[in-house]
């Protein structure tokens, strides 16, 4: 949370009870600062400082080399599992439908284009840092939306941290188009026309199109930090929550069962009472 003002500087105590920036001090600016040994440390402390921001450094270094260790040894499961989902009809449709993010940006025409999504593929660069790619391979054979057999966005940070991204141009068949908003000719009798009058662009696959604030792009994020290291937990989320749905269902049936029950238990008092009475 972005506070709405920044907290006061800390400052140095001046043997007279007042006190300087600590800012001052270290920029050599210690104005009445006469006491020796407090200067002495502050020089002590910002050599330290130096030594561990080295240390920093070379940790981040070894870090990206275990990074990159691992990411070699990650490709042949990749691969391996890559070629698993593919025998599952609706893989990946099911998993962007099922994740809380990504299902926000679906129509239902983006879920039709989709189930010709036959692969993702994440791509890390041989420096991480510098960036991805990530890769969608469709069904060319059956996709009746557009003629790319592969789509592709790449993400990349130069060496002063600017970021920058491109994606492949997708080539739409006539009247096909998800990205252009629909609109009418009223002497048309185009079917597919009079379907999408009126639509909005369609959120995913403009963001093909997309080249700005690549940086904070979540979308790419969301696939390469989320979805793409276990798609398989949000592929089961749907049967989780049908079994969640049914368990209610059934706890909803029993409670009305027991209320019968005590209906008929209280009518069967209510007749003996009055027996008794007789």
């Amino acid at each position: 949370m972005r506070m709405s003002s920044a907290p006061p500087a800390a400052k140095l105590a001046k043997p007279n009870g007042s006190a300087v920036p600590v800012k001052d001090a270290l920029l050599g600016n210690v104005g009445d600062v006469t006491d020796k040994e407090a200067q002495e440390a502050i020089e002590v402390i910002d050599q330290v400082q130096c030594e561990i921001d080295k240390l920093n450094e070379e940790a981040s270094e070894e870090i990206l080399k275990v990074e990159q260790k691992y990411n070699k040894l990650r490709q042949p499961h990749f691969k391996r599992r890559s070629e698993l989902i593919a025998k599952i009809p609706n893989f990946w449709l099911t998993v962007f439908v099922n994740h809380p993010q990504l299902s926000a940006l679906l129509d239902e025409e983006d879920e039709e284009a989709l189930q010709h999504l036959k692969k993702v593929e994440v791509q890390e660069f041989e420096d991480i840092k510098s960036g991805y790619k990530i890769n969608f391979y469709f069904d060319t054979a059956a996709n009746s939306f557009f003629e790319n057999d592969v789509l592709s966005k790449e993400f990349h940070l130069n060496e002063n941290g600017e970021p920058s991204c491109k994606s492949t141009s997708i080539k739409w068949k006539a009247g096909k188009n998800l990205c252009e908003e629909a609109k009418q000719d009223n002497g048309s009798s185009d079917k597919q026309a009079k379907k999408r009058a009126h639509k909005q662009p369609s959120l995913f696959f403009s963001w093909f199109n997309e080249t700005t604030e690549s940086s904070v792009d979540d979308f790419g994020e969301v696939i390469k930090d989320d979805i793409w290291p276990n798609p398989l937990q949000y592929y089961l989320a749907q049967d989780g929550e049908e079994d969640d749905d049914e368990d209610d269902e059934d706890g909803a049936h029993d409670d009305e069962e027991d209320d019968d029950d005590d209906e008929v238990d209280d009518d069967e008092d209510g007749e003996d009472d009055d027996e008794d009475d007789q």
